[in-house]
């Protein structure tokens, strides 16, 4: 299903559920028994939409961790977004769970199926990660756990998803949304409204407190695959990577011509650049090459073939400059350098855990326009202003000094 599908499938459909869920819930549920101070042992985590959310929610499992040591995890997710997860090992292969949302009967049918094997679990508390997404909201009241974290709207207009969350807090899009996933696990077993209010304060965590350590011979080997390859790329003293591609939301990218531009000034600088994305970014990489027009440009699109064969890839290049998206947030796992666009997005809500990692954004009165209050549909119509007006010579300059600091043994 595309993304207008799902977004009207939501707001029309899920929100009718959710009133009828609440209703059922207030009529007919036994009020919430006190919080129990035994710990819990079965933990759920709703993270349905973006992989790069599951790097930003490190620290939220950090907390799990630390407050219910005892705890089995589980995480219930999109099929097509469970990389992360499953190479983080965040939870054992058994305890990570799929819907399939390539259609719409493949999604209620694998719902049934996930719902029926949840609830024989008998889970303890739910986290629900999304924001304001009514399907969320009803899986965490369908897997059967006594407690329901998650999100709530209070008095914000267009945001309904029901009040059958017992351990909501409000949303809040002044605090980077790591410390809101932590603040979710706090609120469980917590008796004030919000439920927020007495619990710990969290500074920013200056990186994701996970790591993927690949064995010395992972390395080697990709990295003679890569001179096998692209012997030209690999030869260059330094390296530079540019995702250009917008993903579902094509409105967080940097105009192409401004990367040809870029690649075109370091290829000259003599840095090899290589241009990476998904298969279907193939049109796009070849026009930014044809734009740049220098033997030191490459494709690498469709070339990884994993996101850990992204991740190899990363530990062999200097410098990552990349729109809003997952790449800049999979860098921080690796020791490559960032630089990240934010526009349509803030980067105080989803700037990326690591001192590695440089944002660049304008500032525009109209930015950012994609919320939790709009389900990230801007009325922008394409016209990216916010991104268009970050000059190429700004964006020269830092990625020259994160070069010098990636060439410099003691950065």
């Amino acid at each position: 299903m595309n993304i207008r599908t799902q977004r009207l499938i939501d707001a029309v459909v899920g929100q009718a559920l959710c009133a009828m869920l609440s209703l059922w819930a207030r009529l007919w549920q036994r009020p919430q028994a006190p919080f129990s101070k035994q710990p819990l042992r079965q933990v759920l985590v709703i993270m349905l939409s973006e992989m790069g959310s599951m790097v930003l929610a490190g620290p939220m499992f950090t907390r799990i961790r630390q407050q219910h040591p005892q705890a089995q995890i589980h995480i219930l997710q999109l099929t097509r977004n469970q990389q992360v997860a499953r190479m983080l090992q965040l939870a054992p292969d058994t305890h990570l769970h799929g819907l399939d949302d390539s259609s719409l009967f493949s999604l209620v049918a694998d719902i049934w199926r996930v719902m029926r094997h949840l609830r024989q679990l008998r889970l303890d508390a739910v986290i629900d990660c999304e924001l304001f997404s009514r399907i969320s909201a009803l899986l965490a009241y369908a897997c059967g756990a006594r407690w329901r974290a998650g999100f709530t709207p209070h008095t914000q207009e267009g945001l309904y998803r029901g009040s059958f969350m017992n351990a909501a807090i409000p949303y809040n899009p002044y605090r980077h949304i790591s410390q809101q996933f932590v603040a979710l696990v706090d609120a469980i077993g917590a008796t004030d409204a919000p439920r927020s209010k007495r619990v710990p304060t969290h500074p920013l965590a200056t990186d994701s407190g996970l790591s993927l350590v690949f064995a010395p011979s992972q390395l080697s080997d990709y990295a003679q695959a890569l001179r096998r390859d692209h012997p030209a790329l690999m030869a260059a003293p330094q390296r530079v990577l540019m995702y250009a591609g917008g993903g579902l939301l094509p409105i967080r990218a940097w105009p192409a011509a401004h990367y040809a531009e870029l690649a075109r000034t370091l290829c000259n600088q003599g840095h090899a650049v290589a241009v990476i994305g998904l298969p279907e970014d193939q049109a796009l990489a070849q026009e930014i090459l044809r734009r740049c027009d220098h033997p030191l440009c490459h494709s690498l699109v469709g070339y990884t073939r994993s996101l850990e064969e992204l991740l190899m890839l990363f530990h062999h290049c200097d410098v990552l400059v990349t729109n809003d998206g997952g790449p800049g947030h999979f860098a921080s796992l690796t020791p490559i350098r960032t630089l990240m666009f934010f526009g349509p997005e803030t980067s105080r809500l989803y700037g990326p855990l690591t001192p590695r990692a440089t944002v660049i954004e304008l500032g525009l009165p109209c930015s950012p326009c994609l919320s939790a209050y709009n389900h990230r549909d801007t009325p922008c119509n394409g016209d990216n202003q916010c991104l268009q007006q970050i000059d190429v010579a700004q964006v020269l300059r830092l990625t020259q000094t994160q070069l010098a600091l990636a060439a410099s043994p003691n950065a």
